[in-house]
C-alpha cells in the first residue's frame, strides 16, 4: 500500500519531505499527471475530508492532505483563513457550518452534493439538517462534521462518514480528519488520527 505523488517538482519535494516527517509508504511517481493513491494496484482518485477546524489548520494536517487530489471541508472552519490554506493545497468543496458566521461565509451553502468517479458525494455540516434521502436518491456518500466524532460506516449501501475534528481538541475525541479513496471497486474511508502518524509531538 502506498501513497504516490505527481510528477511535478514541488511534489518531488513534498514527498522527501513527508518522508522525513515519518508517514510510511510515500513514493514519488514519475510523468503522473496528478496526484493519484494507488492501493493493491488500482489507481483511485483520492479526497481529503476535514470539518470542524474552527480556526486552527494544523502544519501536520496541511502536510497531510498536500497529495490528495480534492479536499472537502465540511464546515465549522471559523476563519476564511482557513479556507485560503485548503485552497493552496487542493480544489475545495465547503459546506457552511452552524460556527460559520459574518459576511465571508453567507456564500457558502448549507449543503451539496458533487460527483466524483460517477458516484455521489452529498456534504452537509449537520446530518440532522440532510435534505435527501441517501438511498432513494442515489447518493453513495454522506460526509457530515459538527459532531467531532469520526465516523466511517456503511448504512444501507450507503456510507456515512465524518472526519471529525482537525481544529482544536475537544470532547475527548481526537484530532482527525479523513480520506475517500474512489476508484473502479467504489468508495472506500479512511480515518486518520494525528496521534497515530508517527509524526512528532510538536507538529501534532
Amino acid at each position: 500500500m502506498g501513497l504516490y505523488i505527481s510528477r511535478f517538482p514541488q511534489d518531488k519535494r513534498r514527498a522527501t519531505r513527508l518522508r522525513r516527517q515519518g508517514v510510511r509508504g510515500v513514493r514519488y511517481a514519475e510523468g503522473r499527471t496528478g496526484p493519484k493513491a494507488c492501493y493493491g494496484g488500482a489507481r483511485v482518485t483520492t479526497l481529503g475530508v476535514i470539518s470542524d477546524t474552527h480556526g486552527l489548520l494544523r502544519p501536520a494536517v496541511r502536510t497531510l492532505l498536500c497529495s490528495v487530489d480534492r479536499i472537502i471541508h465540511a464546515g465549522d472552519l471559523d476563519d476564511p483563513t482557513v479556507l485560503r490554506l485548503l485552497g493552496a493545497l487542493a480544489p475545495v468543496t465547503v459546506v457552511r457550518g452552524n460556527m460559520d458566521r459574518g459576511a465571508w461565509a453567507r456564500g457558502l451553502p448549507e449543503r451539496v452534493t458533487l460527483t466524483i468517479e460517477g458516484f455521489a458525494i452529498h456534504v452537509v455540516h449537520d446530518i440532522y439538517g440532510m435534505a435527501v434521502d441517501p438511498k432513494a436518491d442515489g447518493i453513495a456518500v454522506v460526509v457530515h462534521g459538527h459532531t467531532h466524532r469520526p465516523r466511517n460506516e456503511r448504512v444501507d449501501s450507503v456510507l456515512y462518514f465524518n472526519p471529525g475534528s482537525a481544529g482544536p481538541r475537544r470532547y475527548g475525541y481526537p484530532v482527525s480528519f479523513g480520506r475517500l479513496h474512489v476508484g473502479p471497486h467504489g468508495i472506500s474511508g479512511e480515518i486518520i488520527s494525528l496521534e497515530r502518524t508517527g509524526l512528532p509531538a510538536e507538529n501534532r
